[in-house]
């Protein structure tokens, strides 16, 4: 990169950093006290709360069901429970594992973790025992264990550590009174000491989605000052300024969210689960600038009642951004329509990083479009040949950003993601349209082919949810002795509904080819989802493997 190229980007992330407030007036001493303090954490992924400790101190970092905590706070909190960490009898553990909801013990856990060395292994929630003790043996944890869960997974918990009765057990969040290892008993105990500093860089390890099958570790290189200028030109985020984040922190989004509020010094306003109006609550009260969330979310405020939605303004808000999963078009517009064009729909994946944005001017110009891509990602859509396909054409989404993927945490050694000329297969296939704005068509294992045609279930996904009586609609593809595979779709019909299966086909009919409609329609009360708000395919699956073995 020439001289002038390299002065050009630095100017232009000086420039955004001073517009979004992450460049202001300080004391010089205080500049080399936030250097300092981000040293100490190794410029790892926690260093953001290092920095606010030093920033600004005394203001909110964190409100949760139990409070608010300042950024020294949380600091000190989390500096005596790294010296915990590293005094349990067992010795300081390398792998620390957090099974935790929403609230500071997460927070102070993933900080203290990263404080001593430990790699941190964010655990889904809605895990069984099974998938949780798989997980653990697959990352090679050995017995050097730490496992810090909210007291209401202490079953699945125990059924996953049977075989390791020396992994050390921290109850994060527990009712009323415990016995056990807490994270506030261990704070309590080493308040005021700071841990051993050690040179080990600690890694988060990101688990995939994992709709179709056990998730995977997933490790990258991270971003740097091209993501951040990436973020900052897209989406209106303000240092000092609220951001309520109710996507779950142990997901890759809801994870880059907290982080990255708190590089900004943003209070992190959260609760331990998820209610609509509860949420809209805290918008008000706390006059949030921001709002993260995963897409289903905006699909259950909006399915409160007009009157309900009615008590809360919402008009503090700049940005409700959302990744995880598709978006409903019709819960996107109706969003805005009530609270303002504040919504940004990112195209995120675990192994790749922030892929695209959709302002809210492009969702008001194409409401299920993924957005135009970050800056400093490329996107080709290739075919399967890697040849380029024309504008309007669908393909494989190959990417190329600052986040790169470095594999799998297992280490198989294809690393399980394709490459082609250093552009990484996202797994997904799409298009994009002449004014350069990506749509996600569905997984690249989710075509199927019906009677010789090729099918994409989300088309017809979207045709079935524009019908007025559907509130939501999920298609895949089953095997078929007579097509190879046939289509089955599953609705969630709205209040009052009358529509039949037969009317529904007969919509999907006048809208789509005769071979893309579905050859069964179930009507089910909701669809199986993830913490995350993505349809669990698998579980629709075993519906209709179900009904087979029954015919």
């Amino acid at each position: 990169m020439a001289l002038n190229d390299r002065l050009n980007d630095t100017m232009g992330l000086v420039s955004t950093m001073v517009r979004a407030g992450v460049i202001a007036p300080l004391r010089p001493d205080k500049y080399v006290r936030i250097a300092a303090a981000m040293a100490r954490e190794n410029m790892g992924i926690t260093s953001g709360f290092a920095s606010a400790a030093q920033r600004c101190p005394d203001q909110p970092g964190l409100i949760d069901e139990l409070g608010t905590l300042t950024w020294r706070q949380i600091d000190q909190r989390s500096d005596a429970l790294a010296a915990g960490l590293q005094n349990l009898r067992g010795g300081p553990p390398r792998v620390v594992g957090i099974m935790a909801r929403n609230h500071r013990g997460f927070v102070e856990a993933l900080i203290a973790a990263n404080r001593i060395g430990a790699d941190v292994l964010l655990l889904n929630t809605s895990f069984a025992g099974p998938a949780l003790a798989e997980v653990v043996e697959r990352e090679d944890v050995s017995n050097s264990l730490a496992v810090i869960y909210d007291e209401e997974f202490t079953p699945i918990v125990e059924r996953a550590l049977a075989d390791r009765p020396r992994a050390t057990r921290i109850v994060a969040w527990h009712d009323g009174t415990t016995s056990d290892l807490t994270v506030e008993k261990l704070i309590d105990a080493w308040a005021g000491n700071r841990p051993t500093r050690t040179r080990t860089k600690s890694r988060v390890i990101l688990l995939t989605s994992g709709t179709t099958g056990t998730p995977k570790g997933a490790s990258h290189s991270g971003g740097g000052p091209a993501t951040l200028k990436a973020i900052l030109d897209r989406t209106p985020w303000h240092a000092g300024e609220t951001t309520v984040i109710v996507a779950p922190m142990f997901h890759a989004w809801g994870f880059s969210q907290l982080a990255f509020a708190a590089s900004m010094a943003c209070t992190i306003v959260t609760r331990r689960k998820f209610d609509p109006e509860a949420t809209l609550d805290l918008i008000d009260r706390h006059q949030a600038t921001g709002l993260c969330v995963v897409p289903v979310m905006f699909d259950r405020i909006m399915d409160l009642p007009d009157d309900v939605r009615a008590r809360y303004s919402g008009r503090s808000l700049r940005f409700a951004a959302a990744s995880g999963s598709r978006m409903r078009p019709d819960v996107v517009t109706k969003f805005m329509d009530q609270f303002g064009d504040v919504v940004y729909n990112n195209y995120n994946a675990t192994e790749a990083g922030m892929i695209a944005t959709a302002t809210p001017a492009d969702l008001r110009a194409a409401p299920d479009t993924a957005g135009k891509p970050a800056e400093g990602t490329d996107i080709r859509i290739l075919d399967a040949d890697f040849h380029e396909q024309p504008t309007g054409e669908v393909g494989t989404i190959y990417v190329r950003n600052s986040t790169q993927f470095d594999g799998y945490t297992e280490g198989s050694t294809d690393k399980g993601k394709a490459f082609h000329d250093g552009y990484m297969n996202s797994g997904d296939v799409g298009y994009l349209d002449e004014a350069g704005r990506l749509f996600v068509v569905g997984r690249d294992d989710e075509m199927i082919v019906s009677g010789g045609e090729n099918v994409y279930p989300i088309e017809v996904e979207k045709t079935l949810a524009a019908h007025p009586e559907v509130a939501e609609a999920a298609v895949l593809g089953v095997d078929d002795e007579q097509y190879g595979q046939r289509l089955v779709a599953f609705v969630v019909l709205g209040a009052g509904s009358t529509a039949t299966p037969e009317t529904l086909k007969a919509h999907v009919r006048e809208n789509l080819a005769n071979y893309k409609v579905p050859r069964e329609i179930a009507v089910l009360e909701e669809l199986p989802r993830g913490s995350t708000g993505k349809i669990l395919r698998r579980e629709l699956q075993s519906l209709v493997e179900a009904a087979n073995d029954d015919a």
